[in-house]
C-alpha cells in the first residue's frame, strides 16, 4: 500500500495584526427617519445606533477591503508576497462569479495564493478565522489573510421601519501566521437553517432580474433577538469553556455589533467582570454584518482600550441562521 506524505503546518497560529477601512459618508439617525416613521430617540433605545457609515462616490466593496487588508499586510511586517491564502467573507458581493477573493489577491500582490470567498453572514470573519487557524497547523499556508468586507447600503430598503437604519458598510482584516504558542482558541460554530427566515433576501436576484427590482434584506428583529439572547449566549460561554477560561481570565469581549441591548444581555448571562472591555463600535458604525467583529477588534486597539497580547472572546452570529466563535490573544 502506497503511504502518502502529509503536510506539517505549526504547531500554534495566532493573529499577527488587524487592520479596518471605513467609508467616508456619515449618516445619522436624523437622516434615517425621513423615510421611516421612528425617532432618534427610538433608534438609540432599541440598538444603541447613533450613526452609521456608507458608502460615498468612488467607494465600493473592492476599494473597502483593498484598504483594509493592505493595513492587516504592513501591521504585520509582510509583504503581500508572503501571504500564502485569502478568505473573504461577504454576502455583498454580486456577482455570481467568479468570487472577489481571487481578484484582490491580485490586486494585492499575492503570487499565486489560494483565494476564496465564503458566505456566512455576520459570523463569516469567526469561520474564516477558524479556517485560517487550521490552515496555519496543518501546514497549507504559512500565511492566511482573513477579510470581512461588506456594504450593506446596497441591500437597505430605506422604507423598512424595521431595518433601514441598521446595516453599514465596512471592512476589517487579519493576518493569521504560525506561532510557538496558541493565540486562537477552538471554535465553536453552527447553524441553525430551520430559522433562515429570519434574516432574508427579500427577493433572489433571477425573479428580481425579472421584475426589474432590487433586492434588499429583511428581517425578523423579534425572532433573531430571542435565539441571541437564549442560544448564542450559551455558544459564547462555550467558547470560554472550549478554551479553557473562565470569565475572570477575560480581558477583552468582541461581540458581532448586531444590536446594544443583545450585547447587554449576553455580558449579564456571560457574568464578565467589569474590568472587561466590551467593543461598542455599534454606536457609531451600525452594522457592519462580517467586517464587525475584526472592525471592533481595531478600533479597541487604536484607540488604547485594548492592548496587544490581551485575551479576547469573539462572537459572530447572523443570516442563517449561523454562528461561530473563538477566544483570542490581541495582536
Amino acid at each position: 500500500m502506497t503511504t502518502l506524505k502529509a503536510s506539517v503546518g505549526s504547531p500554534y497560529a495566532r493573529i499577527l495584526s488587524i487592520g479596518s477601512a471605513l467609508p467616508s459618508r456619515v449618516l445619522d439617525n436624523e437622516y434615517m427617519v425621513q423615510f421611516i416613521d421612528s425617532s432618534d430617540e427610538w433608534i438609540q433605545q432599541r440598538t444603541g445606533i447613533r450613526e452609521r457609515r456608507w458608502l460615498a462616490e468612488g467607494e465600493t466593496l473592492e476599494s473597502l477591503a483593498l484598504a483594509a487588508a493592505r493595513q492587516a499586510i504592513e501591521r504585520a511586517g509582510l509583504q503581500a508576497s508572503d501571504v500564502d491564502a485569502l478568505l473573504l467573507s461577504t454576502v455583498s458581493h454580486f456577482h455570481q462569479t467568479p468570487a472577489l477573493a481571487p481578484k484582490l489577491a491580485d490586486e494585492l500582490g499575492m503570487v499565486d495564493a489560494a483565494a476564496y470567498d465564503i458566505s456566512a453572514a455576520c459570523a463569516g470573519f469567526c469561520y474564516a478565522l477558524a479556517q485560517a487557524e487550521a490552515l496555519v497547523r496543518a501546514g497549507s499556508a504559512r500565511h492566511v489573510l482573513v477579510i470581512g468586507a461588506e456594504t450593506l447600503s446596497q441591500l437597505t430598503d430605506l422604507h423598512d421601519r424595521g431595518t433601514a437604519f441598521i446595516f453599514a458598510d465596512g471592512a476589517g482584516a487579519a493576518i493569521v501566521g504560525p506561532s510557538e504558542t496558541n493565540g486562537i482558541g477552538p471554535v465553536v460554530w453552527g447553524s441553525d437553517g430551520s430559522q433562515a427566515g429570519a434574516i432574508w433576501q427579500t427577493a433572489d436576484w433571477q425573479s428580481a432580474v425579472a421584475d426589474g427590482s432590487w433586492p434588499a434584506l429583511g428581517m425578523d428583529g423579534r425572532a433573531v433577538f430571542k435565539w441571541a439572547t437564549s442560544f448564542i449566549a450559551t455558544a459564547t460561554a462555550r467558547c470560554l469553556e472550549e478554551a479553557g477560561l473562565t470569565p475572570d481570565d477575560l480581558d477583552v469581549f468582541v461581540p458581532h455589533q448586531a444590536n446594544n441591548r443583545i450585547t447587554d444581555t449576553l455580558l449579564r448571562y456571560l457574568k464578565l467582570p467589569e474590568k472587561v472591555v466590551v467593543a461598542r463600535t455599534i454606536q457609531g458604525l451600525g452594522n457592519n454584518s462580517a467586517a464587525s467583529v475584526p472592525i471592533a477588534m481595531d478600533s479597541l486597539l487604536t484607540s488604547g482600550q485594548a492592548k496587544s497580547g490581551q485575551t479576547a472572546l469573539l462572537i459572530g452570529f447572523g443570516a442563517g441562521l449561523v454562528y461561530a466563535g473563538q477566544v483570542v490573544t490581541l495582536p
